[in-house]
């Protein structure tokens, strides 16, 4: 083996180690950022959740305030009814 066939396999050894080394970085770097991106999912699913229940809470409290409103109104006209049956009878 020639001078320069030793420093052509040296180089390439030399290579072959820099690739190996940038595999296993992003390789760990692929790690974290999968482990991120579960933690990020996580996160979201929990803030849908959270989210619905605001929009049921927020259905609810509608439909709460529709139902006080209703009653206020049938409360007026009952009034108004009374009022009038008492013009009618006196």
């Amino acid at each position: 083996m020639t001078d320069e066939d030793r420093n052509l396999l040296s180089v390439f050894e030399a290579r072959i180690q820099q690739l190996l080394f940038q595999y296993d970085n992003l390789k760990k770097e692929k790690e974290s950022l999968l482990i991120k991106m579960k933690t990020l999912q996580d996160d979201y699913a929990a803030l849908m959740g959270k989210y619905a229940d605001l929009k049921h809470a927020r259905i609810i409290s509608i439909r709460n305030e529709d139902v006080d409103d209703t009653k206020q109104r049938l409360s007026k006209l009952v009034r108004e009814i009374d009022k009038c049956l008492a013009l009618l009878n006196s």
